[in-house]
């Protein structure tokens, strides 16, 4: 396949990591679990039957967790592209009311509606609810998939169209502790 002319002309631009949820100062805390998948390993690709699709499934990857804080009352998930061509990551899953008791969410368990109780889905990418995965442009080089795990001291009580700004503000001073997990994904 020819190189993608948009995605070379907008190579160098990128949100950045520092635009992501993680490194937002009000929603800093100890890394005290972990969080993996089965599908992939820290910093490594993605596989392909886990990317984005306009029509059709869009798969989740498996995740799994360590124990969370005992205190803990509810864990969020939100999974980013920092490396979109935009000001801001694009999201790929917003997901709240896990329960803390769970150590993880099968493979295509964050679809909307969820098969596992109490899950619910905010807009992510292209307006998608639940799972969106990768789909960055041709030829834009490599991109990051940031799965981030809070957990929180209490339980949101969020309206069911949330949004990631609804998220992000109900989760400032109460994050206990969090977990981190990043894949690549590149369209070449």
């Amino acid at each position: 396949m020819p190189p993608n002319p948009f995605g070379l002309a907008l190579r160098n631009r990128r949100a950045g990591h520092h635009t992501l949820a993680w490194a937002r100062p009000d929603l800093q805390a100890p890394e005290t679990f972990t969080l993996t998948s089965s599908a992939f390993d820290h910093g490594t690709p993605i596989p392909e039957r886990y990317r984005g699709r306009l029509f059709g499934a869009n798969i989740s990857p498996a995740l799994a967790w360590t124990a969370p804080p005992a205190e803990t009352a509810e864990l969020v998930l939100v999974v980013q592209d920092p490396d979109v061509p935009l000001s801001r990551p694009a999201t790929h899953a917003l997901t709240i009311g896990i329960d803390p008791s769970l150590n993880g969410v099968p493979e295509n368990g964050l679809t909307d509606p969820s098969p596992i109780p109490g899950l619910r889905h905010g807009k992510g990418a292209l307006g998608r609810r639940g799972w969106a995965g990768p789909k960055p442009p041709g030829s834009h080089g490599p991109h990051s998939y940031v799965f981030q795990l809070f957990a929180l001291d209490c339980q949101l009580a969020l309206p069911d169209k949330f949004t990631l700004a609804d998220v992000l503000q109900a989760l400032a001073g109460d994050v206990i502790a969090r977990a981190r997990l990043d894949g690549t994904y590149e369209v070449k």
